[in-house]
């Protein structure tokens, strides 16, 4: 059974910091590349971040580049999204999603900047 299970989300105030996990399971994870997603309320999915398969960076949105910072460990079916200085805009749920011969999406976990 395939899974992604997203964690890390939650209120944080402009300026702060949060590091989303998504734990992957029912898959070769090192076989996929990996990437983030978010939708803000009203608005469409957008991608963040991704990162091939052995951790190349592939792309990064232009309003997150500098601030935000995709990794993954392949030895614990994991990747990370790192987010700092953190602004109101970045309000959204963030998706993990994952793309081989097949894709997989997590349930998301939301994220809220705010003060």
């Amino acid at each position: 059974q395939v899974q992604l299970v997203e964690s890390g989300g939650g209120l944080v105030q402009p300026g702060g910091s949060l590091r989303l996990s998504c734990a992957a399971s029912g898959f070769t994870f090192s076989s996929y590349t990996m990437r983030w997603y978010r939708q803000a309320p009203g608005k469409e999915r957008e991608l963040v971040a991704a990162i091939a398969p052995i951790g190349g960076i592939l792309n990064y949105l232009d309003s997150v580049k500098g601030r935000f910072t995709i990794s993954r460990d392949n030895a614990k079916n994991t990747v990370y999204l790192q987010m700092i200085s953190l602004k109101p805009e970045d309000t959204a749920v963030y998706y993990c999603n994952a793309v081989s011969f097949q894709t997989y999406w997590g349930s998301g976990t939301l994220v809220t900047v705010s003060s």
